[in-house]
């Protein structure tokens, strides 16, 4: 509901030498499997609207492996909508090998120069290569001061990538027939945070890795001569991946790739997983199965959970609506285990982009993108089911909106999620403490009703409930423990966050001072 953004999705494919080109490149040929790039991006355009590209590898042009990406949605940078321009685009960075990015950035420049992939550019082909990055450095602050500590280095932007490029150049730098694993040992002990890689060099070498813990997914795929790899399964079965040939990255893992196959390794010990729980209850796309666990049914088993927890008398009068879009799998689930109708009260303008409506307030944004219709709501006592409350400043409005122009009755605000209490520092656009709605009503981690009739008078609802946090592992089918829970029980899975938090709890709500864009 308050439009949370994060993440990133990557993306990467190679076309194995082999007598057959498989069936799923377009057009049958050996050197358009660079095309499947966009449509894999598209797949995942829900992590990231803000920028997109790729680079692709082609070892018989002039740029071996060369780069395209904007600012922009992935039809617009690809020009996807524009036949002759989206075909030239394909025809010139044509190649058997591509990997590919789609971003949001918290803060900082909404700028071409800040979109991946990276490419780096250098004579000796070993040392010229392309990255993409989705996560998000907790220790950030602390590399990019040891490196401009070096009297001859210069960061140019502030971002975790530079950074990744930075340590990925100086290791190549010192080793240039470094191996893929041995270069992702010295990355991993250096790193603290989430830090899933595509990489790509003029060799035609490429590795998919994931980090130590875990937070962010990613899977894979190979059949035949072919590979792909994504942050979201969806992407990979809507190119025709059988389901059964796609597998999670295991955490600590590398996917290594070149000309002579596909080979699995392991570059970090992972004593423990931290799975971000916010993938599967707002940010992945309904259709994505991560970590084995379905993110539709995860969704499904939250609406039951709120049903199973309900308070109010359910009579004729009582209806479920959801907050477009996320919420709805939950909200249908709730209305079903109830018995009520599921009706869509609610109605998203989804032709609305972030830039048109930067410049108006809050009440006009919400006014412009959500349209309440009273033909459903009038006189009824509305549960309105969202996934999530971080900041409230959209949820008041919208609640504003639903009494005066929906005419409700009642409105009885259904979170499945718990209280957000604490920041994120491994990609969600929540860094401080004092910009979340909860920990001004709560004195502890557990919320007691006082503390949720509180929130609900703050947000103008009749009611608000919230999922315990021991739901999140039930309702997803995972254990707790492989679970990162921090923003709801404060509790992180890796040092640099823990200090982060302490830091912000310490400074009354900040995080170390840190304006930079959050390259996920």
């Amino acid at each position: 509901m308050d439009e949370l953004y994060h993440e990133c999705g990557i993306a990467a494919v190679y076309h194995l030498k082999s007598e057959t080109v498989s069936s799923l490149v377009p057009g049958g040929e050996f050197n358009r499997t660079s095309r499947l790039i966009p449509g894999m991006l598209l797949d995942m355009q829900n992590r990231g609207q803000l920028a997109a590209g790729f680079t692709t590898f082609e070892r018989f042009r002039a740029q071996i492996i060369d780069t395209h990406k904007d600012v922009g949605g992935v039809a617009e940078v690809f020009r996807m909508n524009h036949e002759n321009d989206y075909q030239r685009l394909m025809e010139k960075y044509a190649g058997n090998a591509a990997i590919g990015h789609v971003r949001y950035a918290t803060c900082g420049k909404d700028d071409r120069s800040y979109a991946q992939p990276f490419e780096r550019h250098h004579i000796a082909r070993s040392k010229w290569f392309s990255f993409a990055f989705n996560g998000q450095l907790a220790n950030y602050l602390e590399l990019r001061e040891e490196i401009l500590k070096t009297t001859d280095f210069h960061l140019t932007r502030e971002t975790d990538t530079e950074v990744i490029n930075h340590l990925i150049s100086h290791e190549l730098s010192e080793n240039a027939e470094i191996e893929p694993i041995e270069l992702l040992r010295k990355l991993a002990a250096r790193l603290d945070g989430s830090w899933n890689v595509v990489y790509l060099n003029a060799r035609g070498q490429m590795f998919v890795s994931r980090d130590p813990v875990g937070i962010r997914p990613l899977c894979y795929a190979v059949e035949g001569s072919l590979f792909a790899a994504a942050s979201e399964s969806v992407a990979l079965t809507h190119l025709g991946f059988a389901d059964e040939n796609v597998h999670d990255v295991p955490p600590g893992y590398a996917v290594i790739v070149d000309e002579s196959g596909v080979r699995l390794e392991k570059f970090a010990e992972s004593p423990k997983k931290a799975h971000c729980f916010f993938e599967w209850i707002y940010f992945a796309n309904a259709g994505s199965t991560l970590d084995e666990a379905s993110v539709y049914l995860s969704r499904k088993r939250l609406g039951e959970e709120l049903a199973s927890r309900e308070t109010i008398p359910i009579d004729d009068d009582v209806i479920v609506v959801p907050v477009p879009d996320t919420a709805k799998a939950a909200a249908d689930a709730m209305a079903f285990k109830l018995g009520v109708p599921s009706l869509e009260g609610l109605i998203r303008n989804r032709y609305i982009g972030r830039t048109f409506i930067e410049g108006n307030n809050r009440a006009d944004k919400v006014r412009m993108k959500y349209t309440p219709l009273p033909e459903i709501m009038e006189g009824k006592r509305v549960l309105l089911v969202d996934d999530s409350i971080v900041r409230a400043t959209t949820l008041r409005e919208l609640l504003s909106l639903l009494r005066r122009r929906g005419r409700a009755k009642e409105i009885h605000v259904r979170i499945a999620c718990p209280p957000i209490i604490a920041p994120c520092f491994y990609g969600i656009d929540m860094s401080t403490v004092k910009e979340l709605y909860a920990p001004a009503f709560m004195s502890g981690k557990v919320i007691t009703a006082e503390e949720e009739a509180a929130m609900a008078r703050g947000i103008g609802a009749d009611s608000l409930h919230y999922l315990p946090v021991e739901a999140l592992s039930r309702c997803v089918g995972l254990p707790g423990e492989r679970l990162c829970q921090a923003c709801v029980n404060g509790i992180y899975p890796t040092a640099a966050g823990e200090r982060m938090y302490l830091k912000a709890l310490d400074s009354g709500g900040g995080c170390g001072g840190s304006n930079r864009t959050l390259d996920s």
